[in-house]
């Protein structure tokens, strides 16, 4: 199951404008119950001092006047009632709400009215036979409760623009020291395995894995060097006593050449001497192609045409020996590739073909060329391959079973590992001659990474 990236930068970016953002949304609440309770508490203070001042006040001198400027500055309506008479009330007032609320009876004290849509706050006072209702539409004090909070709102946008830019680039700035880090340890490579240096000034929170990695560097580093280490002695001990076992066995073979049988073993002796040899040469041609890097090949410009003509003339004799029907047809291209390592894993290919082929078999290579890549196919009747067979090979040591053809299994191995050295791809399938069909894609020109 293949999981999405994630950016660490984007997340606490996200995180740090969230837990504000969250923040903010909560001290709004806060600030709008507050206001509420600020705006009724202050509102019903204002109702009640209009109250004080028509109870007590004389109504027909200048105090009139202010209750009447207070009244309209606060949208509140008033009537004085006296024994059922109407002794004062506001010039705007609402009739039909007050005479309401006389005919109810409503009891002293501070209420909720609701009057068709409309929704009212309700102060009833009683002073010496004297009653004053004193009402006031709930929206004008929303409002005012409302244009604070969008005020508050808008402000709090502006801060959370500003924190996001502050924490973006302060974050972004901060990561620069992690893309340094890991800009470093992508540029390690199998030649270069020195420790890596931790960008300035240090992180704490990357120490360990600096540490650790350094320490894995190490341990690579050591690792290689034993491997090359082994791979020289191994093939200095494995070629002399081969080569030993070699020379001595055809000096037998000139000692006793009329001795009946021991010619002949001598002759199998040699055989093995020379299968082990090959072992040897391709386990260390396997050692040296894995730590490569494509860029550190050496290429040079060569005719696609002249290499498989090479190839087919080192093999012409096996050729000849099973009796193969070979069809050539590959045109001439210009290629930019390892020469040596390119005839190597195109004789494997071949040598493979001919040695599974039937005798009197055939044998089909061809070639076709773009001007961006190089498409060989080699194709021949020998045994049957099955699907189990199919993806396997390629495994190095892994050989079909039940085939006679001696080898060691590591043929079709180089052969991957060059290909893919030089950026292609291989690719085995079952061929319409009955036996193995094996597809080279190349590139012409190898891009260096």
């Amino acid at each position: 199951m293949q999981h999405r990236a994630v950016s660490l930068q984007r997340n606490l970016v996200k995180t740090s404008v969230l837990s504000s953002i969250v923040a903010g949304l909560v001290s709004l609440v806060l600030l709008l119950g507050i206001s509420v309770y600020q705006t009724m508490h202050l509102q019903d203070e204002i109702m009640d001092e209009i109250s004080d001042m028509l109870l007590i006040a004389d109504i027909t001198k200048s105090t009139g006047q202010e209750i009447d400027e207070l009244s309209n500055q606060f949208d509140i309506h008033y009537r004085l009632v006296y024994e059922g008479q109407t002794l004062t009330q506001s010039e705007d007032a609402q009739n039909e709400i007050l005479q309401d609320l006389v005919n109810q009876q409503t009891k002293p004290g501070y209420s909720i009215f609701r009057y068709q849509q409309d929704v009212w706050r309700v102060y009833v006072k009683n002073e010496s036979d004297m009653t004053l209702y004193a009402i006031q539409p709930l929206d004008v004090r929303f409002e005012e409760i409302i244009s604070t909070a969008a005020g508050y709102f808008a402000v709090l946008v502006v801060l959370w623009c500003l924190q996001w830019l502050i924490v973006h680039f302060s974050i972004k700035r901060q990561f620069k020291l992690i893309h340094a880090l890991s800009h470093q340890i992508s540029e390690k490579s199998a030649g270069d395995l020195e420790p890596i240096v931790s960008p300035e000034p240090e992180l704490v929170e990357l120490q360990p894995m600096v540490q650790q990695l350094n320490f894995m560097l190490e341990r690579v580093k050591q690792a290689l060097v034993a491997e090359q280490r082994f791979t020289a002695d191994a093939s200095h001990e494995l070629r002399s006593p081969l080569s030993a076992i070699q020379m001595r066995s055809q000096v037998l073979m000139r000692k006793y050449q009329d001795h009946p049988q021991l010619p002949e073993d001598l002759r199998q002796i040699q055989h093995d001497v020379k299968r082990g040899t090959q072992v040897l040469e391709n386990l260390l041609l396997l050692a040296r192609l894995d730590p490569s890097n494509p860029a550190d090949l050496p290429k040079a410009d060569i005719d696609l045409a002249d290499v498989m003509f090479e190839v087919l003339q080192a093999l012409a004799p096996f050729i000849q020996q099973k009796n193969i029907q070979l069809t050539v047809d590959v045109p001439s291209s210009a290629l930019w590739v390892n020469s040596e390592l390119l005839f190597t894993c195109l004789r494997n290919l071949v040598d493979n073909a001919v040695r599974y082929a039937q005798i009197n078999g055939r044998l089909i290579v061809s070639a076709e060329s773009d001007e961006q890549h190089i498409l060989w196919r080699i194709e021949d009747n020998g045994t049957d391959m099955t699907d189990d067979v199919l993806e396997r090979l390629g495994e190095r040591f892994y050989r079909a079973l039940g085939t006679q053809t001696q080898g060691t299994g590591l043929g079709l191995s180089i052969c991957k590992k060059i290909i893919e050295l030089h950026q292609g791809t291989i690719e085995f399938s079952k061929s319409a001659l009955g036996g193995l069909c094996v597809k080279i894609y190349l590139p012409k020109k190898i891009k260096i990474i």
